[in-house]
């Protein structure tokens, strides 16, 4: 196993010092008094790999990035580098994650937070190598982390196969001002395992949450048209509107008017403005998005829309991937590939339509 690993000597810091994160905030946490939490974690996941994976071959980059305590856990690293000032930047983890790359690392193991993960994962772009994530940041959303430093350690060593996972990220100074709005930074392959954390929760994550959430979208965009489709996960939607929709039919709403309940096709054409959306949730078990059960949203309706996909967790949970079925060929394969689906208020899950 030849892992390249490396730590962001700043990540966390600005948490107990009520920063709510370090993004633009080093020098004022440490004028409060920060300390530097990342380095003890990495030792944390490295002093338990040592114990699992003693023979692995551990490249590393140059202080204070990771390579004293590599080399305090008893492994013997390869440094290709170093940061080039005292400081280190996000350009200094890419350029640390590239020369791993270059080097045909198996894994690439970092400390951070989300901002490190989003930096990882770019530098990681287009390539097969894995990442994962030891959590140090103040916020970790991304489902790329292990639960702990010592169930990292775990995974590097037994891992067998990866899977495509999010790398979330939120802005801080937002944030700092009660605004979470987490964004889809990169989707990244992660080793498949139980210890790895979910998607972090920005709310309750119920169906209702999810409603409320695209109908604030939905009001702050009174220009634009809403083709809103059959099921209870987009009646929630409606309701939360304020109108009862048809449920196993097609309404199209803008600006606070219904303009058609129960539409056929022709009706939702004739609907239709120059900003458009279609929101739609898949048939639960099947995983159609079109094709099943809202034949009114034909390839002219899917062609002339942007696509919003909503979703249970637990729906999704079941699903492996989502399917079309527009009885247009070349539409069906527009449409194939990798999707955000929305499953909470702010959350959304990557799935691929095959």
């Amino acid at each position: 196993m030849r892992i390249g690993f490396l730590c962001n000597p700043i990540a966390g810091m600005g948490g107990r010092v009520g920063l709510k994160g370090t993004d633009g905030k080093v020098d004022e946490a440490r004028e409060r008094g920060a300390e530097s939490r990342a380095p003890d974690r990495a030792r944390r996941a490295l002093d338990a790999l040592a114990e699992r994976a003693p023979a692995a071959d551990l490249l590393a980059w140059g202080d204070p990035m990771g390579a004293s305590e590599v080399r305090a856990a008893g492994f013997d690293p390869t440094v290709l580098g170093g940061p080039t000032d005292g400081e280190t930047t996000a350009a200094d983890t890419r350029r640390a994650v590239k020369a791993f790359r270059e080097a045909a690392v198996d894994l690439v193991v970092f400390v951070g937070g989300d901002g490190t993960a989003a930096d990882v994962a770019e530098a990681l772009e287009g390539s097969e190598v894995p990442l994962l994530g030891v959590p140090a940041g103040v916020k970790v959303y991304s489902s790329v982390f292990a639960v702990s430093p010592e169930d990292a350690a775990y995974v590097a060593a037994t891992f067998e196969r990866t899977e495509r996972r999010e790398v979330m990220d939120i802005d801080e100074d937002e944030y700092r001002e009660g605004e979470v709005h987490p964004e889809l930074r990169a989707v990244a392959h992660v080793p498949v395992a139980e210890r790895l954390q979910s998607g972090k929760q920005t709310s309750a994550g119920t169906v209702e949450s999810l409603a409320e959430g695209v109908a604030a979208d939905v009001e702050a965009r009174p220009e634009t048209t809403w083709v809103l489709g059959p099921g209870s996960t987009v009646g929630e939607v409606k309701e939360a509107l304020g109108f009862e929709g048809s449920p196993i039919g097609v309404d199209v709403y803008r600006d606070g008017d219904v303009l058609a309940l129960d539409a056929a096709e022709s009706e939702i054409l004739a609907s239709l403005g120059e900003d458009n959306v279609i929101v739609v949730t898949p048939i639960g078990g099947q995983g159609f998005v079109f094709g099943r059960g809202n034949p009114q949203l034909s390839p002219a309706v899917v062609r002339e829309c942007d696509l919003e996909i909503v979703a249970s967790r637990d729906k999704l949970d079941d699903l492996r991937v989502l399917r079309v079925d527009t009885d247009d060929p070349e539409l069906n394969e527009e449409l194939r590939g990798w999707v955000k689906v929305r499953v909470g208020r702010f959350e959304r899950r990557m799935m691929k339509i095959v």
